[in-house]
């Protein structure tokens, strides 16, 4: 776990044209940089990626399209393959952005996906330059800064090239830690039976086993394989940890254009105490500040930072 391969970059960029974006820009960002992604990947041209005979090594397929090894995972109750990136958008609030303006945003690549940052920045700068949001509003892309201990510019201009860098999570919390508190940024959306849960109906138990699958599954399919875990005393030891919420629901919308209509992507928001034995959970805690937790954290839903002790 202190081995994972994980790097947070701030994109920053300069509108060129107007440009819009919505009350969270989250997928918004998720679908013009998957379309720049796949017109700069595919080679066959094919409308869909099943059957193509260059599935197995298709950029695009592995970071945008992840799916399942023939083989089988060691944890069979998912549902997705987790992507190896989380696109985090500006901070909440539709804005409108004029020419010269400064336009920000962080792109978060775990395990394998860090060999492909040279090719993941040249398409969000091509979907950039193409437009974004209502009305297409263009922006260009000028630095990229990897945000770890220290900021370390990368990438210095549009027409640079991308330096090697260390990819060094910063240390977390101590083991010694008996409560720790999260404090939700963006929407979480944990899942029973196919429902979001609302902020009555979230439980320690259920937010510390879905953020352990997360990183388990992220591990096994993009980093260095399974991990040693013993998942059915980690599931007993979550139903253990005491809690104390202050939770809010926030509603959110976005347009599917895959699934042509709306779609109703709301989740809590606050600040959430855990208390008890948290030891086997402090480092999934720590790198979920990196990797989100619960449904849709691609586009950047279930963000959090965390912080030692009550609140």
């Amino acid at each position: 776990m202190t081995s994972f391969p994980l790097a947070r970059y701030r994109l920053e960029c300069e509108v060129r044209t107007p440009l819009r974006l919505p009350d969270y820009a989250g997928s918004t960002l998720r679908g013009a940089f998957g379309g720049a992604l796949r017109a700069a990947s595919c080679m066959t041209k094919q409308k869909l990626c099943d059957g193509c005979p260059l599935l197995a090594t298709c950029p695009y397929a592995a970071i945008f399209e992840t799916r399942p090894p023939a083989g089988g995972t060691t944890l069979q109750d998912f549902s997705q393959v987790p992507r190896p990136y989380v696109i985090e958008p500006p901070n909440w609030g539709a804005r409108d952005y004029a020419p010269g303006e400064a336009l920000a945003f962080h792109l978060v690549l775990a395990g394998r996906a860090l060999e492909q940052l040279p090719l993941l920045l040249w398409a969000f700068a091509r979907a950039l330059a193409r437009g974004i949001g209502p009305g297409d509003g263009k922006a260009e892309l000028v630095r990229v800064v990897h945000v770890g201990e220290t900021e370390t510019v990368v990438l210095a201009g549009p027409d640079e090239t991308v330096v090697a860098h260390a990819h060094a999570v910063p240390t977390g919390l101590t083991l010694a830690d008996e409560a720790v508190t999260l404090h939700f940024e963006t929407p979480l959306r944990l899942q029973r039976n196919g429902r979001a849960l609302s902020a009555r109906d979230c439980d320690a138990a259920t937010l510390l086993k879905a953020l352990v699958r997360r990183i388990a599954l992220m591990h096994e399919f993009h980093a260095g394989g399974p991990l040693a875990l013993d998942f059915k005393a980690l599931a007993a030891a979550a139903h253990r940890i005491g809690e104390r919420k202050d939770l809010r629901w926030r509603d959110w919308t976005r347009y599917s254009s895959r699934q042509q209509q709306k779609m109703a992507l709301g989740g809590v928001v606050g600040t959430w105490t855990l208390t008890g034995d948290l030891a086997p959970f402090l480092p999934f805690l720590h790198l979920g500040q990196w990797l989100h937790v619960g449904k849709e954290a691609t586009f950047g839903l279930g963000g959090y930072r965390l912080a030692s002790g009550l609140t």
